[in-house]
């Protein structure tokens, strides 16, 4: 008699894992990010911030961010009977994105409601969404360099800006005329130019009846499904700037052709493409020839949200890390409370940190220049946007790399959200000009206002005194700032000084005395400053750095 063979059980049990991040609040969990709203005039939005955080921190809301970006777009070139559509299919996800951003004014919030720190309050909802879904941000915040533009040109400013200033996100493929809402794209780079539009070869011609020809292409236009495109040509006096809807007035699609979408590393919710300009009709705007002032008065707004959104996307990444670590085991205890794990879970927090306060500063100061304030705010708004842009876009890959690590080879899976974070990261410190590009910037603001680095240096005093490090590092950038000798050469080193001194000075003064002191000690002293993350020194208050970056385990 053959032995019947024993019944094979096996018991799978699922140990040791955190479960998802959701269900959080991405305002209230964010202490940093509070005090700065409240330290950059917008202490009223508060309560507003904390409904915005419990909606972003939601599974629905992480949800549409993975489904928007697992779903890409989908390129529809002509109708079913041959018709040309140049169209583009979003899944249902992206569009609440949309809809999110549009209604909670992250487009034009400050000028459909502007007030003192209406710019502030709309930056802190950037960060927060910045944290779930990067995609949707970008014709958001297309449309929001958009305004200060358009606001200017009475005879598009009649028609567009009540749909701009709407709350309404209206996603059909029809006329302006017919919509309740509407978003701006725009087109500046073509293949032979990349950052130097001046190479442009986009041409306009101008038509009897007041309007412009554009005929030419641009290697990248991101989010084709804009109503319209600011878009860069030369004209008879020289590069200028057009305004070029997706439909001409009398109701035809006009002439712009998509050729294909670009395969990106990351951005992979939002349709980015190669267009082609075949007659396409548009306005000027702007004086003519003069098409790099008037891009430039848009893209200072541009990048701003790239220094935001790089903030929000390291906020993200720290969160993701913080809520890992406390509920992870490793010999024999909590991630969390491992020196070494402690020491770079810390150190990503105080990057964090001060990037939230440097992107909030800046973003005071745009409210005050929207208030008025052309004086101190202005100049300073100008040498701090391209130093902040820089700075915070370069640290956010690295900070998304170790926070990664953090997980393990968990955090290299798709399912989950770091991969996302990751491919993520580097885009803003490309997008709207290079590092290089930021740091020239920085040169050309201090050579055309001489002034603005005073205001810089008065922005920096009030914290003189409070930490030797800083005071000998704000000396030290003193001296180099004043030094013309291989200037140029020394753009990078000059803009992360700025950066710094600027970070260390907000934190001095508004940040507990142990953020401030850690700060302090580990970027601005020579033989502290690591080149990785987890090489604060021993003396750092660890437990008040982590208690603070992550107070609640969601």
């Amino acid at each position: 008699m053959i032995p019947t063979p024993p019944i094979m059980t096996t018991t799978h049990e699922v140990l040791n894992q955190a479960h998802a991040l959701e269900n959080y609040n991405a305002y209230a969990n964010n202490l940093p990010l509070q005090e700065a709203v409240k330290t950059q005039g917008a202490g009223w939005a508060q309560d507003w911030l904390i409904a915005r955080g419990a909606e972003v921190g939601s599974a629905e809301w992480i949800e549409h961010g993975r489904l928007a970006n697992v779903n890409i777009p989908q390129l529809r070139l002509f109708d079913r009977y041959g018709n040309r559509r140049d169209e583009v299919e979003f899944h249902p996800s992206w569009h609440e994105c949309l809809g999110w951003l549009k209604r909670n004014g992250c487009d034009t919030g400050p000028w459909a409601e502007p007030k003192p720190g209406a710019h502030v309050a709309r930056a802190a909802a950037y960060v927060m969404f910045a944290e779930i879904e990067d995609g949707s941000l970008c014709p958001t915040t297309m449309t929001y360099g958009a305004v200060p533009v358009l606001k200017h040109v009475p005879e598009i400013a009649r028609d567009w800006m009540p749909k701009l200033l709407s709350r309404d996100y209206d996603k059909r493929f029809i006329p302006a005329a017919q919509k309740t809402g509407v978003l701006i794209g725009m087109g500046l780079t073509e293949k032979q130019g990349g950052s130097d539009v001046r190479a442009n070869t986009t041409r306009a011609e101008r038509m009897d009846d007041g309007s412009w020809r554009i005929t030419g292409h641009k290697w990248f236009l991101s989010a084709p499904m804009c109503d319209a495109f600011l878009v860069t040509a030369q004209s008879p006096k020289g590069l200028s700037c057009f305004f070029v809807p997706r439909w001409t007035p009398d109701g035809r699609l006009n002439e712009l052709r998509i050729q294909r979408f670009k395969d990106k590393l990351g951005d992979r919710s939002n349709a980015g493409t190669e267009m082609e300009f075949w007659g396409s009709q548009g306005w000027l705007v702007g004086e003519e020839g003069r098409g790099i002032p008037t891009v430039l008065e848009m893209g200072v707004y541009t990048r701003l949200d790239c220094a935001i959104g790089s903030t929000g996307i390291m906020r993200g990444a720290l969160s993701q890390a913080m809520h890992h670590a406390g509920l992870r085991s490793a010999f024999g205890k909590l991630l969390r409370d491992q020196p070494l794990m402690m020491n770079t879970l810390a150190d990503m927090a105080l990057e964090t940190e001060a990037a939230t306060a440097l992107s909030m500063r800046l973003a005071r100061a745009f409210d005050a220049q929207e208030q008025g304030n052309d004086g101190a705010e202005s100049l300073l708004r100008r040498i701090l946007t391209p130093v902040a842009k820089f700075w915070i876009c370069k640290r956010c890959p690295t900070l998304v790399a170790e926070a990664m690590e953090v997980h393990g080879g968990n955090g290299y899976v798709d399912e989950g959200p770091m991969p996302r974070l990751f491919r993520q990261s580097p885009l803003n410190s490309i997008w709207e000009g290079s590092g290089n590009v930021m740091c020239l910037d920085t040169l050309r603001a201090m050579g055309r206002s001489p002034k603005s680095v005073e205001v810089l240096a008065a922005e920096i005093a009030p914290a003189l005194g409070k930490n030797r490090a800083f005071d000998a590092f704000a000396a030290k950038l003193k001296d180099g700032l004043a030094n013309p000798q291989d200037i140029e050469m020394r753009g990078r080193e000059l803009t992360q000084g700025i950066a710094l001194a600027m970070q260390g000075a907000l934190l001095l003064r508004h940040a507990p005395g142990f953020v401030a002191e850690a700060f302090c000690a580990s970027r601005l002293t020579p033989n502290h400053w690591g080149t990785v993350f987890g090489t604060l020194p021993a003396a750092t208050d660890f437990k008040a750095l982590l208690d603070r970056a992550w107070p609640g385990q969601a």
